[in-house]
C-alpha cells in the first residue's frame, strides 16, 4: 500500500513538473524545469512509469477543435499561414515537452532510456502507440547520421568501452577478453557509432574481417587461436557481425549508414580490397519452414521454381526437427540440397512479406544483393536450431547499392545466378 502510494506521488510530481516546463517561456527558466523533471524522472520507481505513459498519452495530445478549425481553414485557403497554423496547432504537446527534455544535461540518454521503457509495455498498452511514435519521430532527427561519429574500436580503446563490445554483441558471442583481442587485430576490424551527447556509449558496432575470398563458414572467422592474415592477401571486406547496443533506438536507422561509411573508409585506407560483403544468419528460416508455407503464394518465384521447392519441402518435411538440428543432417547432402532450394525461396520470396527474415530485409532495403547460400556455414546449436546451419552471403556492390535498394521498395529481390540456380 505505501509502495503504491509512494507511485502515485512520484507521478502526480513529474505531471506537475512537465506541465510546469510546458509553460515556462523564458529559456532559462525552461532549462532549470528541464533539469528539475529530468531528475524526477531518475528517481521515479519502476511502477510509477506505466501511469506516467498513461497520462502521456491521454493529456499531452492536440486540441481537436483547434485541428478542426484549422484544417477547415486551409481546405478553404490552402496558403502558408494557414498551413503553418494547422501544423503548430496538430503537433502534440508532448514533443515540445520532449523538445526541452533534450536541451538539459543527459537529456537526450534520459529519452533514449524512457523509451526503452515505453517498448518493454507497447504490447499491451496500445494506447501508447502515439507516444512511442512521437519519441521515435524526434530521435530520429537527433540521431540522424550527419550528426554521429564513426570510429574504430581498437584493442587500446578504453576498457569500459571494451566490456560494452562484450555485452552488446548479439551474433556471435565474444568469449572473454582474449576472444575480443583476436576481434582486434590487424585483419578484424570493428567500428561504431557515436552520438556527442553520448560519447561513451556505443550505439551500434560492426564487426569486418579481411580476408582473400568470401567465406562460406562462421567458425574460421570468429576463431580466437586463429593466425592473422597478413596485409597482401586483403581483397575482401567481411561485414560478419552487426549489433545494436540501445534498444530505445529500435526504429531509427543507424546500421545501413554504417556499413555504407565503413565500406568507403575501408576502400580509402586498403585500396586492393575489391569486394565487400557479409557472412549473414538467417534466424528466421527454420521457424518459417516448420511453421508449413504456401510456397504457391510467394512473389517473385515462377511457376517451375514453386513446383521444385514444393518437393523439396515434402522431402524435408519427412525428418524431425530434431533431425534436421542435428549435426548428422549436415553430411545429408541431398538434404542439403533441399534445405538451400528452400532458403533461396524464402529470401526471395518471403522477405518483401510480412514475416520475412529480419537479417535479409535489413541487407536487402540497404542496397545488398543476394549473392550465394552456404551448408554448414554455422555448425553452433544456434546456428543449427536457427537455420539447420544456412548462412548467406549479401554483397555490397558499392556503385548498385541505390538500384538494388530502389528495387526493393518495389518488392523485388536483387539475387545472383549461384542463388537462382539453388531453385
Amino acid at each position: 500500500m505505501v509502495g503504491s502510494w509512494t507511485s502515485s506521488r512520484a507521478t502526480r510530481q513529474w505531471l506537475v513538473a512537465a506541465r510546469q516546463l510546458l509553460s515556462e517561456r523564458g529559456q532559462a527558466n525552461s532549462l532549470v524545469q528541464a533539469r528539475t523533471l529530468m531528475t524526477r524522472m531518475r528517481d521515479l520507481p519502476d511502477d510509477a512509469w506505466p501511469a506516467v505513459f498513461d497520462r502521456l498519452a491521454a493529456d499531452f495530445n492536440p486540441d481537436p477543435a483547434a485541428v478542426l478549425s484549422a484544417a477547415q481553414d486551409y481546405a478553404v485557403r490552402p496558403d502558408a499561414e494557414a498551413l503553418l497554423t494547422l501544423t503548430r496547432v496538430s503537433e502534440p504537446p508532448r514533443q515540445e515537452l520532449f523538445r526541452r527534455l533534450n536541451r538539459a544535461p543527459g537529456g537526450t540518454g534520459q529519452l533514449v532510456r524512457m523509451r526503452r521503457r515505453l517498448l518493454d509495455g507497447l504490447k499491451t498498452h496500445p494506447d501508447w502507440r502515439m507516444v512511442d511514435a512521437d519519441l521515435q519521430h524526434l530521435l530520429s532527427s537527433w540521431f540522424n547520421p550527419g550528426f554521429l561519429e564513426m570510429r574504430q574500436v581498437d584493442w587500446h580503446s578504453p576498457a569500459h568501452l571494451l566490456e560494452q563490445i562484450i555485452h552488446h554483441e548479439a551474433v556471435h558471442a565474444i568469449d572473454g577478453w582474449d576472444d575480443l583481442r583476436r576481434r582486434l587485430l590487424p585483419d578484424r576490424r570493428l567500428f561504431a557509432f557515436f552520438h556527442p551527447q553520448l560519447p561513451q556509449e556505443p550505439l551500434i558496432f560492426v564487426e569486418v574481417a579481411l580476408l582473400p575470398d568470401m567465406p562460406e563458414a562462421i567458425a574460421p572467422l570468429i576463431e580466437k587461436r586463429a593466425d592473422p592474415m597478413p596485409p597482401s592477401s586483403y581483397r575482401t571486406a567481411v561485414f560478419y557481425s552487426i549489433s545494436n547496443c540501445e534498444p530505445g533506438l529500435r526504429g531509427v536507422s543507424l546500421g545501413n549508414f554504417l556499413i555504407k561509411h565503413v565500406a568507403e573508409h575501408l576502400q580509402r585506407e586498403l585500396p586492393k580490397i575489391k569486394r565487400f560483403c557479409t557472412l549473414s544468419p538467417i534466424p528466421g528460416f527454420a521457424a518459417w519452414l516448420h511453421a508449413g508455407p504456401d510456397l504457391a503464394s510467394l512473389p517473385g518465384l515462377k511457376k517451375p521454381q514453386i513446383e521444385r521447392a514444393t518437393e523439396a519441402l515434402a522431402r524435408v518435411r519427412q525428418h524431425s526437427s530434431a533431425e534436421l538440428a542435428s549435426p548428422s543432417a549436415l553430411t545429408n547432402a541431398a538434404l542439403q540440397t533441399d534445405l538451400k532450394a528452400l532458403a533461396a525461396a524464402y529470401l526471395i520470396g518471403q522477405t518483401p512479406l510480412h514475416g520475412g527474415d529480419p537479417v535479409a530485409r535489413f541487407h536487402l532495403d540497404n542496397g545488398a544483393r543476394l549473392e550465394r547460400l552456404n551448408t554448414a556455414g554455422d555448425r553452433s546449436v544456434k546456428g543449427m536450431k536457427q537455420s539447420h546451419g544456412l548462412m548467406v552471403n549479401y554483397l555490397y556492390d558499392l556503385d548498385r547499392i541505390e538500384s538494388h535498394h530502389e528495387d526493393f521498395t518495389r518488392g523485388e529481390i536483387a539475387s545472383s545466378r549461384a542463388v537462382n540456380a539453388c531453385l
